[in-house]
C-alpha cells in the first residue's frame, strides 16, 4: 500500500515561485501518469504567470482565500473552490486573504519544471 503523510513529505519550490509538497507521483510513489502536491502561498504572496504546454491542472482550495487569473479572466477563490486549468492556458494565483493559502494541486501528467514557461519577469 502506498501511503504519503503531508506531514513528512519535504517541500520544493516551483518553477513559478510557489512552495509545494509532492504528495503522489512517480518519483515517490507507484503513480505514473498524474500527480498530487499541496501547494502553499504565503500572505501577499503569488505565483508568477505561466503555462504548462503538455499538462492540465487542477486546483482544490482547501484554506484561506485568493484570485487566479486564467488567461484574461480573473476570479476570487476560496476554500471549497475547484479550478480547472487546461494546457496552455496562462494562469497566476494571488494569496488575498490573512492566512496562508493552501491548495491541492492535480497534474495530468505529472508536474515537471520543464513544461513550465514563465510569461512574466
Amino acid at each position: 500500500m502506498d501511503i504519503k503523510k503531508l506531514s513528512e513529505v519535504p517541500s520544493f519550490t516551483t518553477k513559478d515561485g510557489s512552495e509545494i509538497r509532492e504528495l503522489l507521483a512517480y518519483r515517490n510513489s507507484v503513480i505514473r501518469n498524474q500527480s498530487l502536491a499541496e501547494a502553499r502561498l504565503p500572505v501577499g504572496g503569488a505565483t508568477q504567470e505561466h503555462f504548462h504546454p503538455l499538462t492540465e491542472e487542477i486546483y482544490y482550495i482547501t484554506h484561506g482565500t485568493g484570485k487566479i487569473r486564467i488567461e484574461n479572466e480573473t476570479c476570487d477563490v476560496k476554500v471549497g473552490d475547484a479550478i480547472a486549468i487546461p494546457p496552455g492556458q496562462k494562469h497566476k494565483l494571488w494569496n488575498t486573504g490573512n492566512e496562508v493559502l493552501r491548495l491541492l494541486c492535480c497534474c495530468a501528467p505529472a508536474y515537471e519544471h520543464s513544461d513550465t514557461v514563465i510569461t512574466e519577469a
